[in-house]
Formats: structure tokens, C-alpha cells, sequence
């Protein structure tokens, strides 16, 4: 999976690339996706997530991570024809902030971003508790395995 990274705060976050290309090579690897796929990573302030939440979602507050998916499903794509995900724009204001709360790394915060946001653009939703359940489930096989809820 290609990964864009885009930075729009002051903090270099060059150092959680590689962890994100990790994640996307185990959800690979988990759901059996084709390599070739593309997604793009926004790394952004809570003002900033705050304008796309009221301006895209209709909710006027920030929030910590938002999807665009380019389609619903795997299934609405066209093999050899669409790569493109969509596109995530993660709050790091909020990572740290829930890392905190949570009492585990900004790290593994951002990478349970990543992976939420990941699979939303793969048409994983938790509207309702059994989608919640096998989404949450899925979240959780991707990532304990890199790194640990207890990562401080």
C-alpha cells in the first residue's frame, strides 16, 4: 500500500511513517488486499479537523480522526483500474490527548488512527454493535501484534 503523508502542523511526524507502513502491511496481509492501493495520511491540529467536521460532516466540534473513502466497499472498486482509497486527516492534538486518558503512547494512539481510519476507507463501519464488534476485533488483530496497548 502507498502511503501520502501530508504534515499541516509544526511537529515532525516523519517518524511515524514507517510505523503506518507497517500497519498498512499487515492489514494487507490480514484481509488479503492487493499491494497496490493508495491511501493519504493528513496530519493535522484540532482547529483544522474542527473546520473539515463542521464544513464535510455537518458536527461542530474537532474530533480525532476523519475518513474520506473514495468508494463504500472493496467491492464497488474496479481491479487495475481504482487504487484510491481516500483519504484520513488524524488530529494529533486529540492522540495525545487520548493517550493520556488511555494510558498507552501517543505512538500506539496514532497508529489505532491510522488502522480505524484505515478501515473505514475499506467499508468497515460501527453503526451498529455487531459491526462495532467485528470492526473493533479487526482493529485489534491488526495492531496488538505491532505494538502493545500498554506501549507507554
Amino acid at each position: 500500500m502507498e502511503i501520502t503523508f501530508i504534515n499541516k502542523t509544526n511537529q515532525d511526524m516523519h517518524a511515524y511513517e514507517e510505523f503506518f507502513q507497517t500497519i498498512a502491511k499487515r492489514t494487507e496481509k490480514e484481509l488479503k488486499l492487493a499491494k497496490d492501493l493508495e491511501i493519504s495520511v493528513t496530519f493535522v491540529r484540532s482547529r483544522t479537523i474542527h473546520i473539515i467536521n463542521r464544513d464535510y460532516r455537518g458536527i461542530d466540534r474537532p474530533t480525532d480522526v476523519i475518513s474520506f473513502a473514495i468508494r463504500d466497499g472493496l467491492e464497488d472498486f474496479i481491479p487495475d483500474e481504482e487504487k484510491d482509497l481516500g483519504d484520513l486527516f488524524i488530529n494529533i492534538d486529540y492522540a495525545r490527548k487520548q493517550a493520556r486518558e488511555y494510558g498507552h503512547s501517543e505512538k500506539r494512539e496514532l497508529g489505532f488512527l491510522f488502522t480505524h481510519g484505515l478501515l473505514h476507507c475499506l467499508g468497515y463501519d460501527h453503526m451498529n454493535p455487531e459491526d462495532e464488534k467485528k470492526m473493533f476485533a479487526l482493529q485489534d488483530r491488526i495492531l496488538d501484534p505491532i505494538i502493545s496497548r500498554n506501549d507507554k
